[in-house]
């Protein structure tokens, strides 16, 4: 019988545009706890002995930011985007019920 292992993104993100492709998903979702978890499963695939000192924390202190219970500061989630080598974008979504309709003068 054949012996099973759990699955781990992060075999699967070996290129910076696997990477980028996962984490875009998840930004698109917009679920914090989906968001901190690609991050960590990014960080993982990418090293997080490297990134965490490339961000200014110890590797114990980016696995406890970007755990399940963890809430990175905005400072420390651009800093390890950069670190990755990816910079964070913003575009209007099509969908948004918000969509804002006036215009600056």
């Amino acid at each position: 019988m054949a012996e099973t292992r759990p699955f781990d993104a992060a075999e699967y993100l070996d290129t910076d545009e696997a990477i980028e492709a996962y984490l875009d998903e998840a930004f698109q979702d917009g679920d914090p706890a989906l968001i901190r978890h690609a991050l960590r499963t990014a960080a993982r695939a990418k090293g997080m002995t490297a990134l965490a000192r490339d961000v200014g924390m110890t590797r114990e202190g980016l696995y406890k930011a970007l755990g399940d219970a963890g809430n990175p500061s905005f400072d420390a989630v651009a800093k390890l985007v950069q670190a990755m080598g990816m910079r964070l974008q913003v575009k209007v979504a099509k969908s948004s019920p918000r969509r804002a309709r006036k215009k600056v003068a």
